[in-house]
């Protein structure tokens, strides 16, 4: 039988992977929804809002790969603005319906179980089916 320290290294190493494997279509919703929270909102708001969220650390250019494939697909909107007093421009970044109704898919179709007492009484985690 393997000592409970290798198990737990094992398993982190699973989840890891898993992690890895699946993140860049994890992000999506992630990045949906963090808009959609905050909206309109800067690229780095949304680099924050999904490191806040998630504990992931992403790369710029991959989160500007996302932002630009879902505005490509018309889940997203980026306007220029002025910035107050300065006069720069910003870009910010609203859901267009479009992306409102597939975000809203999306979340209907999450899988909400509740976690085992080991992990927390009562809390709740959301799966895609």
């Amino acid at each position: 039988m393997a000592h409970p320290g290798e198990e737990q290294e094992w398993v982190e190493a699973r989840v890891e992977s898993w992690v890895e494997t699946y993140k860049k279509s994890m992000l999506t919703p992630v990045v949906l929804r963090a808009v959609a929270e905050r909206q309109p909102v800067t690229v780095a708001s949304v680099a924050a809002a999904v490191a806040a969220s998630t504990g992931w650390q992403i790369t710029e250019r991959s989160l500007y790969r996302t932002l630009k494939r879902l505005q490509d697909s018309g889940l997203l909107h980026s306007a220029e603005v002025d910035v107050p007093r300065t006069g720069a421009k910003r870009k910010e970044i609203s859901l267009t319906g479009l992306g409102a109704q597939f975000l809203a898919g999306i979340t209907a179709s999450l899988v909400e179980f509740p976690v085992p007492e080991s992990g927390g009484a009562g809390a709740k985690r959301s799966v895609p089916e």
